[in-house]
C-alpha cells in the first residue's frame, strides 16, 4: 500500500481550498531555503508567519520538487492539523517548545503511529505502526510536527546508494545522476533540498554520514547507547544508531538534545547513565577550534584519494589550523591494519525476526524466509537477504562471540587503541575525509563505491562521528569531513564541528529546476 499519492492529493486540496482563516502574510513570501529552527522560531514571535502557513510552504516545495528526487515515501495527512493546533497552543500560552512547529522528516524504518513503516520493503508495506518510536515520542513532545517520511535502501542493506521496492531510487539534488548514498539517501537528499527544516537518519556503518557527506549536510553518529534504538527496524543492532540529519550544526545539536535519553526498551542505553550533560547546545561555541589539537588519520585519507576530494581535505586542514586548532598531521594508532579486520557480525536475522515478533505481530511474517517469499523489486536486497539468511556470527570465522561495543573484545581493544593514541598526543578528535571519492553516477552504483571511510572505526568501537560539509568538487558534487571522538565526547564534538562550519560556511542549497 503506497500512501504517497493520495495523501499528497489531500494534502494540496487542503491547500487550495483553504483549510485557515485569512492569513497577513501570503504564503508563497515565506522562503524556507536553509530556514533553521532558531530563524523559525524568531518567526513565530515575530508573527512574520505561522506554523501552519510555514508546513503548506514545504509541502508545496516536496509537490514541486520530489518528483525529480523520489525522496520522499509518504506525506502525513495530519501535518496541516498538527501546525494549526501548535498554532492555537502557542498563541494561548506565549510559549514554545524546543522544537516547537519545526517540520521533521523520518526515515522510513522509524516507528511513526499511523504512518507505514516498511523499511523500503514490500513485506512490510503495509504495516502502520499504533505507537510511535521513543525518540518520535521525545520528537513530538518537543513540538516536532512530522511532515513526511524518506526513502531508504531497502532493509538499510545498501551504503552505496537509495533503492527501494515501495519508492524506488534516490537522487542526489546536486546533480541527479548521481547517488545520494544510503541508506539514509532519502532524508539526506530531502533534508538538503529544504523539504523539512530537521532529518533523522539510521547508520549501521555509514548511513547517517554517507548521506550527509554526499548532500551538504551535518550528520551526527552518537556515542553507542546516548540514543534509543527501540522500535527501529534494525539492520545490525549492535552497530545501529539513530541520529541527527540537518543543515547545521546548531539545529542537529538542539535534535540531539531532545533525543537522547535512556530507554527502558533499549538496553544499550542504560550505559548512558551519568555520562551525559545538562543539554547539548550549551557547547555550540564559534571559538572552540581555538586552542584545540586535532590528529589527522592518514592512514585512511591516503587510500585512493580522489584529488578533488584530497584538495579539499588538505584544504579543511589548512581551515582548521587557521581557525586556532593544532593540526598534528599525521597520527598512527597501533596495529590498526589488523584491529579493523573482522568486526562485522551479521545479526540482521535475529534482530529483524525480534523486530517482526515484538512490533508487526503478523503470523505470515515473522522469519527471513517469509520476507524472501514476499519478494523485493530490488535485485541488490534480494542477494543481500540471501547473503544474511546463510550466514551469522562474525563475517569472517572465528570463535569470538558478537557482542555489543562496551563488552565485545575486539571491539574494545579497537576503541582502546584509538583513544590511547589520542590521550598520548593529548586530542580533542582525530579527522578524516567522510569519503575518499566524490558521489557514485547511478548506473554505477557499485562500481564506482570507493573510499567510504565512515565504515572502518565508529560502528565497531562505538565512538561519535560526526560529519560537516568541506566544500564541492569541481561538478557540485558535495564532500564532507569527519571528526571522531571519545565516548561520550558529544560536546567536544559539537564545539569543534560547530566552530569550524561557522568559521567556512561550506553549505549552500541545490539548484532545483
Amino acid at each position: 500500500m503506497n500512501f504517497k499519492f493520495n495523501c499528497c492529493l489531500l494534502i494540496m486540496s487542503m491547500i487550495f481550498l483553504g483549510c485557515s482563516d485569512e492569513k497577513s502574510i501570503k504564503e508563497k513570501e515565506i522562503n524556507i531555503e536553509e530556514l533553521t529552527i532558531s530563524d523559525i522560531h524568531k518567526s513565530y514571535q515575530d508573527k512574520t508567519f505561522n506554523s501552519e502557513q510555514l508546513v503548506k510552504i514545504y509541502l508545496e516545495r516536496i509537490e514541486n520538487f520530489d518528483s525529480t528526487l523520489n525522496a520522499i515515501t509518504v506525506i502525513n495527512p495530519q501535518a496541516l492539523k498538527i501546525a494549526k493546533e501548535l498554532d492555537k497552543e502557542y498563541q494561548r500560552t506565549g510559549t514554545l517548545r524546543p522544537l516547537h512547529g519545526i517540520p521533521l522528516i523520518v526515515k522510513d524504518n522509524i516507528n511513526t503511529e499511523g504512518l507505514p513503516t516498511t523499511a523500503g520493503s514490500l513485506a512490510l508495506q503495509n504495516y502502520i505502526p499504533e505507537e510511535n518510536a521513543f525518540i518520535i515520542e521525545k520528537l513530538v513532545e518537543a513540538g516536532a510536527i512530522i511532515i513526511a517520511k524518506s526513502n531508504m535502501a531497502e532493509w538499510a542493506f545498501s551504503p552505496m546508494h537509495s533503492e527501494s521496492s515501495t519508492v524506488g531510487t534516490t537522487r542526489n539534488p546536486y546533480n541527479t545522476n548521481y547517488v545520494p548514498a544510503g541508506s539514509s539517501g532519502g532524508t539526506g537528499a530531502s533534508i538538503a533540498a529544504n523539504f523539512g527544516t530537521i532529518g533523522l537518519g539510521t547508520d549501521t556503518g555509514n548511513s547517517i554520514r554517507g548521506p550527509s557527506s554526499h548532500n551538504a549536510l551535518v550528520g551526527f553518529r552518537t556515542t553507542l547507547g546516548l540514543v534509543s534504538r527501540s522500535a527501529i527496524v534494525p539492520l545490525y543492532l549492535r552497530n545501529d544508531v539513530v541520529g541527527p540529519m540537518c543543515r547545521t550544526v546548531e539545529d542537529a545539536t538542539k535534535v540531539l538534545e531532545v533525543i537522547a535519553d535512556i530507554d527502558p526498551k533499549d538496553p544499550l542505553t542504560a550505559y548512558s547513565e551519568g555520562k551525559t550533560p545538562a543539554g547539548y547546545t550549551q557547547f555550540l561555541k564559534k571559538d572552540a577550534l581555538n586552542g584545540s589539537r586535532i590528529g589527522v588519520l592518514r592512514t585512511l585519507s591516503d587510500d585512493s584519494p580522489h584529488p578533488e576530494i584530497n584538495q579539499l581535505f588538505n584544504n579543511a586542514l589548512l581551515q582548521l589550523d587557521s581557525l586556532g586548532a593544532s593540526v598534528i598531521d599525521s597520527v598512527i594508532v597501533p596495529d590498526f591494519q589488523n584491529l579493523k579486520q573482522n568486526q562485522w557480525c551479521a545479526t540482521f536475522r535475529k534482530d529483524v525476526e525480534t523486530f517482526l515478533s515484538d512490533y508487526v505481530k503478523n503470523d505470515s511474517l515473522k522469519t527471513i524466509e517469509d520476507i524472501i517469499e514476499v519478494g523485493s523489486k530490488s535485485d541488490f536486497a534480494r542477494e543481500r537477504l540471501v547473503r544474511n539468511t546463510a550466514h551469522t556470527g562474525r563475517w569472517e570465522d572465528s570463535e569470538i562471540p558478537c557482542l555489543d561495543a562496551y563488552t565485545d573484545i575486539r571491539r574494545i581493544a579497537f576503541r582502546e587503541a584509538i583513544e590511547n593514541m589520542m590521550d598520548s598526543l593529548q586530542l580533542d578528535a582525530i579527522v578524516y575525509p567522510s569519503w575518499n571519492n566524490p558521489p557514485a553516477p547511478i548506473d554505477q552504483f557499485q562500481e564506482e563505491y570507493k573510499g567510504d571511510n565512515s565504515q572502518i572505526i565508529s560502528p565497531h568501537t562505538g565512538q561519535p562521528a560526526f560529519t560537516v560539509p568541506m566544500g564541492f568538487t569541481n561538478n557540485n558534487l558535495p564532500a564532507g569531513l569527519q571528526f571522531l571522538g571519545r565516548m561520550y565526547d558529544e560536546p567536544i564534538l559539537i564545539g569543534l564541528t560547530y566552530s569550524y562550519e561557522q568559521g567556512t560556511k561550506h553549505r549552500k542549497s541545490p539548484d532545483l529546476k
